[in-house]
């Protein structure tokens, strides 16, 4: 059989459908512990998608693959807005997401001139890249929204790319006919997507369609040249329970699914994404109406939250959501912090909403069955089973916040904690198997 003709493939999907198992597509089947040619064939019919951008990998980033079988990945969000612009905090917000195991870090900067940033965080970050071109535009062009036009928007979504992005979010879903949906079936929340939004105002201003929709081709063109996966943003997506799986939303993921098809006739890879705030009792429909409509492409979700009036605690009604979600076959969790609704978070905050989502994410990961999901459960159980408090920090997915909170609580029994002391359950089975009686008197005093 002949090798086959690589000169004129340039993306995953490419190399996919020629047969050909790229080194990310073989790192992804290390890290995910599969076989590479079930990471080839998902890469080539679409279910999975590895965001590479050429320029990225030659700096060092390390592919992990997003998509049906393998383990759901997490994203971290941060960037500077209007009101608060600290590249310093930023950065800690970086080092807090590598060091606490997200997948990706989108960068949603929407202040000012952001591409050094931008441009700093891929040479920086062996963690997948994405960003949101439109929320860049206008300070990238220095111009008011209704006076950008196509070419600018076009420019904008080039730079992105060159600058080394791994994903991109563009909002083309939200065309004429889905705003018309929208207007004639109302909303309690109307538009909540920053991008979205902007795009809503942009073409109620101009009378225009969508130029993101409207020139399609010409996006596809910048991410197929620099192997960038466009994330198929959802402008409609509900922000709020009374809002979920209504009419605009679902008219958009329509939409979405043609335009899934025409990235990848075009070789680009594609993520959809999702809600949002969503009961419990709708997100597995959710799920299914994403994976029949979008023909299979990976789910990028945000959340969902499973209530509205958990503000200050968002990131436990998106932990909920995001279990739930991915155990029905969603594949990227975005996280959520505690400030959303409330602020820009702090580096804190990223700490909390990273942990909760990754928490959601492996709960789910078990209940799919991902290979190899619950052996370090099993690990940490024996760990317990031995009282090895050392070991135990490895297995943890903070070991710095529950290291220390045990610390700070000394124990008078060695080996035990204070909440059950020299009660403990654990310490008297071992006991009883070491061949050792313990008795305990009224106030729980060993002999």
């Amino acid at each position: 059989m002949n090798a086959p003709n690589t000169v004129n493939l340039v993306t995953q999907l490419d190399y996919a459908r020629a047969g050909v198992i790229t080194d990310a597509m073989r790192a992804v089947a290390e890290r995910e512990h599969r076989d590479p040619e079930f990471i080839r064939a998902g890469v080539a019919a679409g279910r999975i998608a590895i965001p590479a951008n050429i320029r990225h990998l030659d700096m060092g980033l390390e592919p992990r693959g997003v998509g049906a079988g393998l383990s759901t990945k997490v994203n971290v969000n941060l960037g500077i807005s209007g009101d608060v612009a600290d590249a310093d905090v930023e950065w800690e917000k970086v080092r807090t997401a590598e060091k606490f195991g997200a997948d990706a870090i989108m960068d949603l900067s929407n202040s000012g001139k952001t591409r050094f940033f931008r441009q700093q965080l891929v040479r920086e970050t062996p963690l997948m890249v994405g960003t949101v071109p439109m929320y860049d535009a206008i300070g990238y062009m220095e111009k008011p929204l209704v006076e950008l036009t196509v070419d600018d928007l076009l420019e904008v979504t080039r730079a992105h790319a060159e600058d080394g992005v791994d994903f991109l979010t563009i909002h083309c879903g939200i065309n004429k006919s889905v705003i018309k949906t929208f207007k004639e079936t109302g909303r309690l929340m109307n538009i909540v997507s920053r991008g979205g939004s902007l795009l809503f105002g942009w073409m109620e201003v101009t009378g225009n369609e969508n130029p993101f929709f409207e020139y399609y081709d010409e996006i596809l063109k910048i991410c197929h040249e620099y192997d960038v996966t466009i994330s198929l943003g959802d402008s409609c997506r509900p922000g709020c329970l009374y809002d979920a799986n209504d009419a605009v939303e679902t008219a958009e993921m329509i939409e979405l699914g043609k335009l899934t098809k025409r990235a990848w006739d075009a070789g680009v890879q594609v993520m959809i994404e999702g809600p949002g705030h969503m009961p419990i009792n709708e997100i597995e429909a959710n799920v299914r109406m994403e994976k029949s409509l979008c023909h299979n492409a990976p789910y990028y979700v945000l959340g969902p939250l499973v209530t509205d009036i958990g503000v200050g605690y968002d990131h436990i009604t998106a932990a909920i959501g995001g279990a739930i979600s991915a155990s029905a076959g969603a594949d990227f969790l975005c996280y959520v912090t505690p400030a959303e609704h409330l602020c820009l978070p702090n580096a804190q905050d990223v700490l909390d909403g990273l942990i909760a989502t990754k928490i959601a994410a492996h709960a789910a990961d078990i209940a799919k069955g991902v290979p190899g999901a619950k052996d370090i459960d099993n690990r940490m159980g024996d760990a317990r089973r031995r009282l090895a408090w050392n070991e135990m920090w490895t297995y943890a997915l903070d070991p710095v916040t529950s290291k220390a909170r045990y610390e700070a609580s000394p124990a008078s029994t060695e080996g035990t904690c204070t909440m059950c002391g020299k009660m403990c359950a654990v310490r008297t089975v071992n006991k009883v198997f070491e061949g050792t009686t313990i008795d305990l008197d009224a106030q729980g005093n060993t002999d």
